[in-house]
């Protein structure tokens, strides 16, 4: 008998946030540079306000302003969410219900309200296409994640190399 795949199973932890003033064009970059359905869009304490999908983005792109939008003004102010001990068929249904690629895990904890996950559809089609397992080891609970030292230094990085790019110039 095959094994019942939960959401846990296929969900990718981490999830990529905005804060309610991101220009709609770096959030389009987001994006496309990291192959994601949409983003979280977070306030000043922390709390998850809204969600900026692909559809949000490509909605928005009648205003003859569009390059002036923010997040605050695109966003779907609910968040799709499913819990993460559910059956990825459910998780699918509930995300066909809602007309959504991408659903979120949402933590709670110390009267915050922010992501913790993501199950896209993007995840489901790997599934599909996966010949084996081991396809897939980046998603799910179990994926090998970076130490939050890692991603510290990688971060710390970035923005080193970002700001001596001008002066470069």
């Amino acid at each position: 008998m095959t094994e019942v795949k939960l959401v846990r199973d296929l969900m990718k932890v981490g999830v990529a946030t905005c804060p309610i003033h991101t220009p709609l064009v770096e959030i389009a970059r987001l994006l496309l540079n990291a192959d994601l359905e949409g983003v979280v869009v977070m306030d000043q304490e922390g709390h998850a306000v809204g969600v900026v999908t692909q559809d949000e983005l490509v909605r928005a792109c009648v205003h003859e302003d569009y390059q002036r939008l923010t997040a605050e003004t695109v966003m779907r102010e609910e968040i799709p969410q499913v819990p993460p001990d559910i059956p990825l068929t459910a998780a699918l249904q509930i995300m066909q219900d809602l007309g959504v690629r991408v659903v979120y895990l949402m933590h709670h904890a110390e009267g915050i309200h922010y992501p913790a996950a993501a199950l896209s559809y993007r995840h489901i089609l790997r599934y599909l296409a996966a010949e084996h397992e081991s396809e897939l080891g980046d998603l799910g609970i179990r994926a090998k994640r970076e130490t939050p030292i890692e991603t510290f230094m990688k971060r710390r990085d970035a923005a080193r190399r970002k700001a001596r790019s001008p002066q470069e110039e």
